[in-house]
């Protein structure tokens, strides 16, 4: 390839060509999937915001139905002799455990209450007293509904124990490992306990994931490195012509 341009020749390699292509499709193309990142993330945290007020009492038929993130008000009562615990769960850079209870609902079904956050000791073996309030039994239940966690590796997951004492912990598992340690069907969302409630302990919730700003940003960067390959590109092969 050779272009003159007054007194200067363009005329790169076909080596150097073909890694300006591949490096500039690759950083324009992390840049889409960001900003794409950044638009689906920003839809979630709007619509944890939007559903922030409206509570709804809910059924199991409900359950099935509502969106993500929505505030429902449950009548029933917590079946606290089988609960779960929920590893590798950190806050404010601690480790710790999320605590899953089943709650029967009054009218039919089960689903598990996420009652907070609750740091370990540090043992293994020393698992966490997660008693309850007698005083607070029949009191309804408020919160938002929301799916359960998901480890970003397979090897990060770990089902509960099918037999033994409880409470049982458990990394990322999922919902039909769940209902097989407990023994019955659990609804495929689990609630997130309004922080003002009995039997809690710390729930800070807030929508899941980075900033969206953080997604654009990201892009931003992606695509000022595609500009700056093809300037490079450009003043590297980019010469006066001589005899």
């Amino acid at each position: 390839m050779r272009i003159t341009v007054g007194s200067r020749v363009f005329a790169p390699s076909w080596t150097m060509t073909t890694a300006a292509l591949l490096f500039g499709s690759l950083f324009v193309t992390l840049g889409f999937w960001q900003w794409n990142r950044g638009v689906e993330r920003q839809s979630t945290w709007d619509a944890f915001a939007a559903r922030a007020e409206k509570v709804v009492d809910a059924t199991e038929a409900d359950l099935a139905v509502l969106p993500r993130f929505a505030r429902v008000r449950l009548h029933g009562s917590y079946l606290p002799a089988q609960q779960f615990l929920l590893d590798n769960r950190t806050y404010d850079g601690r480790a710790g455990y999320e605590v899953l209870t089943p709650f029967a609902l009054a009218r039919g079904g089960t689903i598990l209450v996420n009652r907070g956050w609750l740091q370990s000791s540090g043992f293994r073996d020393r698992l966490p007293n997660i008693g309850f309030d007698a005083t607070s039994a029949g009191t309804p239940l408020e919160g938002r509904l929301e799916d359960l966690p998901q480890a970003g590796l397979e090897s990060g997951r770990a089902a509960p124990a099918l037999s033994g004492t409880w409470p049982r912990v458990t990394s990322f598992p999922t919902n039909a490992e769940l209902s097989a340690a407990l023994g019955q069907p659990l609804a495929q969302r689990l609630l997130l306990l309004d922080a003002n409630a009995a039997n809690g302990y710390t729930r800070d919730w807030a929508a899941p994931g980075l900033e969206p700003i953080r997604h654009f940003s990201y892009a931003v960067q992606w695509w000022a490195f595609a500009v700056l390959l093809a300037g490079l590109y450009i003043g590297l092969n980019l010469r006066k012509e001589t005899d």
